[in-house]
């Protein structure tokens, strides 16, 4: 459910029809099989956003992420020994103070991405943010609360899901959410901003050769921009 942020306070229910929880069933579904193909590999990944909040559109992506520094290698093969085809392959830094990840981009919207230098806190907690399962999870059919992009709490309930909107209660989200309230503004900010400037660019995008390694593009990059050095330079 995309759109602009909403500030009501009071709270909305939402019950979901057959066609809905089916549909949440196939994303579901789909995202095991990558999941599983990961796990394989001793990966352990999330899925997060409204898959695992549950409030999913014939629209949704299926976003899958790696939470560790994972050697490209180990990821893309992987993916080839389950047969998932790897349609493109991605870096992207969002802003010059983030980390830069890598983007494996498959069949039907769905992504496995996973960073390439050790994440900030609340470049963390952006996931968190939004909602985030485990394989695990999955398997026992469980969602999470979230924040979906109109800045509104997802709250699964065994009908469908109950939200409201979290702008002036950055503080009670961050509690519920676990996170911090940093995490919470930054998000606040974020969405804001775009609502109001429309859609923002990001620092990095670079596709990458057939015959070149996320590492590899990453040293060339470092090499090449200072603003990439100091960023990882940070990190050492």
């Amino acid at each position: 459910m995309a759109g602009k942020p909403v500030k009501r306070l009071e709270h909305r229910e939402i019950v979901y029809d057959a066609e809905h929880w089916t549909l949440l069933e196939k994303y579901r579904q789909k995202s095991m099989t990558i999941m599983e193909a990961l796990e394989k590999a001793h990966l352990e990944t999330i899925v997060h956003g409204s898959i695992a909040r549950g409030d999913v559109t014939k629209k949704s992506d299926i976003d899958i992420f790696i939470q560790d520094q994972p050697s490209s290698f180990i990821v893309e093969t992987a993916l080839e020994k389950a047969d998932i085809l790897v349609n493109g392959r991605v870096i992207v830094q969002a802003t010059p103070t983030y980390t830069m990840k890598a983007y494996l981009e498959l069949n039907e919207n769905a992504s496995v991405s996973f960073p390439l230098a050790k994440m900030r806190k609340v470049e963390r907690e952006f996931y968190r943010f939004g909602g985030e399962v485990t394989l695990k999870d999955l398997r026992d059919l469980l969602r999470r609360y979230g924040v979906d992009k109109r800045l509104m709490l997802i709250e699964p309930t065994k009908e469908g899901h109950r939200e409201s909107s979290i702008i002036g209660r950055e503080e009670e989200i961050a509690k519920l959410l676990g996170i911090s309230v940093e995490t919470v503004s930054d998000r606040v900010r974020t969405l804001t901003r775009r609502d109001e400037v429309g859609r923002t660019g990001v620092f990095i995008k670079r596709e990458l050769p057939a015959d070149e390694t996320f590492e590899m593009v990453l040293k060339r990059l470092a090499d090449q921009n200072p603003a990439v050095r100091r960023r990882l330079s940070s990190l050492s």
